[in-house]
């Protein structure tokens, strides 16, 4: 059985939701983005986002843009977030679910059928791909069917009836609820109308529905454990990443344990 679905069920069993924490790869190594993975894992997070720079990204607000911006300033190539990976899955004891973010461009360039299997041989459970129209993603998410590599697309609350219920089709592993209306960051608060959308989404599919963009604090949280299967935290937790150069990364990642096993404690 995928990991994906193993975690989601053991967790509906014990009656708790997932923390999933969002990282970028690359920044501003991958040596640092291994590290970080661990002391998020080491704080409570089930399962961890990985966020493969890309230069034009279309969803993701100026933190995580600045994030992708640094590491491929760097000369981080697609090859080194997949070797990360791999020595981070491949470690003695390891089975926190990796999942990646991944532009349908990355995946084009190197060919569907290569990509999945370089990703699944480097461990990832599935992939998150949130500029992959459900019109044009049964071909993906039939070859990640046949391997069993989840694929987890976009539900907004914009999106149309019709269009909902394909990404309801294809997707697998879980179901990527966007809170909010505009690209990520944190927020004050989060919009009333989130529930309803949960709820609607709820009638639609048994995938676990995971709310991300815009979650960063506790309150928000207390706010959506009843009603989302999992939680998802990343503007807040990269804009940690710009105070390595100056604090260190030991500081730093000290700083990003406590805060995750804040939002843990939330659920």
């Amino acid at each position: 059985m995928n990991a994906i679905d193993e975690l989601f069920q053991r967790l509906r069993a014990e009656k708790k939701r997932a923390f999933m924490p969002f990282l970028t790869a690359g920044d501003p190594d991958m040596a640092t983005t291994i590290h970080l993975i661990r002391e998020v894992v080491n704080a409570g997070a089930h399962l961890v986002e990985i966020g493969f720079p890309f230069s034009d990204p279309i969803a993701d607000g100026p933190v995580i843009q600045a994030s992708y911006t640094r590491a491929l300033d760097k000369g981080l190539q697609l090859d080194d977030v997949l070797a990360g990976i791999r020595e981070l899955t491949q470690s003695p004891g390891w089975n926190t679910p990796i999942v990646g973010m991944v532009s349908y461009s990355l995946i084009y360039r190197r060919g569907v059928e290569t990509f999945l299997e370089q990703a699944i041989t480097a461990g990832m459970s599935g992939m998150i791909v949130p500029d992959l129209p459900a019109v044009d993603a049964e071909e993906v998410a039939a070859q990640c069917r046949s391997r069993d590599c989840k694929m987890i697309l976009l539900v907004t609350r914009t999106t149309s009836a019709t269009r909902a219920a394909k990404i309801v089709e294809l997707s697998t592993g879980f179901l990527y609820c966007v809170s909010i209306v505009g690209i990520t960051g944190e927020r004050d608060r989060l919009p009333e109308a989130l529930r309803g959308q949960l709820a609607h989404l709820r009638t639609l599919t048994n995938l676990p529905l995971c709310v991300g963009f815009g979650v960063s604090k506790p309150e928000h949280i207390h706010g959506l454990r009843e009603v989302a299967d999992g939680i998802i935290v990343g503007s807040a937790l990269i804009r940690r990443l710009e105070a390595i150069p100056a604090d260190g990364l030991d500081r730093v990642a000290q700083q990003m344990h406590q805060q995750v096993a804040e939002l843990v404690a939330a659920l």
